[in-house]
Order: C-alpha cells, then structure tokens, then sequence
C-alpha cells in the first residue's frame, strides 16, 4: 500500500498541475511518467525522453517536486443524491440508445470514480467491498484531486461556444454559429496553442512559448488516421449528440443510415466537443477513459471527460492546434 500511496501522491500532484498522468491508478505507469517530463519541460528542467513503450515501474525521480502539497493523498467522500441522479440504465444497442434521453452512467461506481479521475477497479481497490451497491450518504476513500463536476459542464465558460450539437461519425460536423467569444478566465487566450504529438499519445498546450498544460489522448487509426496538419479550433458544444453512422466510422463516407445518440458522460464523444476547422474532425471526451492511449478513434483526438472539460476552458475560436 505504501507504493501505492506513493504513486498516488505523484499522480495527484501532476493532476492538480494540470500535467494529467491519465487515470489515477497508484501505478507508475506510461502517461505519469510522460506527465512529470513534461512537467519538468514546463519548468526549464531537464526532461526524461518521452518513449513509446509502456512506462517505467519503478518510481521515477521525483526530486525537486512538492509532493508534500498533496496531503492527504486520499479523502472521504460523502455520495450524494446528484452523483446517481447521473446514473441510468444503458440499452444494449444503437438503435436503442438512440430512443432514450441521455446516456448516463451506468453504475454509481462509474460516476463516483470519473468524478475523481479514477475508474472503478481502483475506487474498489481503495474501498473494498463498498462499491457494489452505493448509496446516498454513503462514505468512500478516493484520490485528492479536484473533482469533476457533470452537472457543472453545461455552465462551463469556453471562448468560442458552438449552437451545433450534432456530432457527425468520423466524429462531429458543427457550424460554429452563435459562438460565444467570451475569453477563459485566468489564460491569455489569444497567446494559447494546442499540440498533439500522435506518437507519444499527449496534447500540450502552450501560452506563447510556455508550456501550460498536458493531457493523454487516444489519436486515429491507420484506418482512420488523425489528420497530421496545421488547423484552428472553430468552436466547443457541450453536452453533445452523437450522429452514429457506421460508414462514416469505418470510411469515412457519410450515409443516410444513421442514429443519433443523445447526450451524456457515456455518449461516444463525451461531454465536450471542440471543432477544428476540418470537416468531422474534433477533441472531445469519450465513454471510456480506460482506453485513452490504448485504443484507436476514428480519426478524432479523445480526451478524458475530466481532461477535456479543463482544455476547453483554455481555449477559443481560431486557436492553432497542431497534429504531428
């Protein structure tokens, strides 16, 4: 447990500097130890190289650092009734998913551990035998990050708001119309740039020249690559639909058989979609969290629920985004 600890503490430091290790598991794993180079990159110390393999799992040198901040490493945390309001059932298929109201968590476990930037194996790890049947008032232990808040999306303050919520398959179409230019609190909007290294699985985002912010993504296939390029961001949707089109998936060609799935943290693009300034291509959220880095898209750049509500309040219309 001691390790454990030790890991966690790191994570939740990195966490909280916004240089995201990915979920937070209490391992040493590939994306924490990406995370603490680029934090290091961020303060003009000398940076690990960035490899493609799996992360080291031995402890990394955490010199320097002030993990002592994260103290305690774990909190209680008291369920409330608006954590399983996010809860509902799921339809098994498309065509069904697409006749109901929202796409909800569909266990309180789920929600309690997106809310913390875990997932649910770890949350039972943390809380053994607690986490089968979660109730209101319940006590659970999880990790000291700042939480995600569901309910808090749909009041979230990006620079450019898109009136589109319709994603398309290869993953949204929005026309940007309606945008809200408000610039994000606390970031020199103008200045921000976005950086997704297809290789190492991270987005970086700059002020000017300096480092920011970094978070794991899952990039495209061979398939359905992600397009390499120059773009600009045109807008952010929040709370989504998903256009289901299973040929604009698998080839990237539009059809006239599609279902449409409506809103929710387990929609396919999450809670979040920010459009590039390339048809049906954009950041967003996903359904699953385990599987950034580890899995393909459909040509899209995905993001942690937790992860790309915090990139959207960084940004705006007309912000570079790199993919390389």
């Amino acid at each position: 447990m001691e390790q454990i600890e030790a890991a966690t503490r790191l994570q939740v430091f990195l966490d909280r500097s916004e240089f995201a290790p990915g979920k937070i598991d209490g391992r040493y794993g590939e994306f924490t130890v990406k995370a603490l180079a680029l934090f290091r990159q961020s303060r003009g110390e000398q940076a690990a190289v960035i490899k493609d393999d799996a992360g080291a799992k031995a402890a990394p040198d955490v010199s320097g650092l002030d993990l002592a901040s994260v103290q305690p490493v774990f909190v209680e945390y008291t369920v409330t009734a608006e954590d399983l309001q996010a809860v509902g059932e799921m339809a098994n298929t498309v065509a069904e998913q697409a006749t109901q109201k929202s796409m909800p968590y569909k266990t309180a476990a789920e929600s309690i551990a997106e809310k913390f930037h875990t997932d649910v194996d770890f949350l039972a790890e943390l809380n053994p035998g607690k986490t089968v049947a979660i109730k209101v008032g319940d006590v659970l232990a999880v990790p000291n990050v700042v939480p995600f808040d569901l309910s808090g999306v749909k009041g979230l303050k990006p620079g450019s708001e898109t009136a589109a919520n319709d994603v398309d398959g290869n993953e949204q179409e929005s026309d940007g119309r309606g945008a809200d230019k408000e610039k994000s609190p606390g970031v020199n909007s103008a200045a921000v740039s976005v950086q997704v290294d297809a290789k190492a699985n991270m987005l970086t985002v700059f002020e000017g020249e300096k480092l920011i912010a970094a978070y794991p993504v899952t990039i495209g296939s061979e398939r359905t690559a992600s397009p390499v390029g120059e773009w600009k961001v045109r807008g952010v949707a929040k709370m989504p639909n998903f256009r289901y089109d299973k040929a604009m998936l698998e080839k990237g060609e539009r059809s006239g058989d599609f279902h449409m799935l409506p809103p929710g943290p387990n929609n396919l693009v999450g809670v979040i979609w920010i459009q590039l300034n390339k048809k049906g291509i954009g950041l967003h959220g996903t359904n699953e969290p385990d599987a950034i880095g580890r899995s393909a898209s459909h040509g899209c750049v995905r993001l942690a629920n937790w992860d790309v509500v915090r990139l959207a309040a960084k940004i705006k219309g007309g912000v570079p985004v790199s993919i390389r």
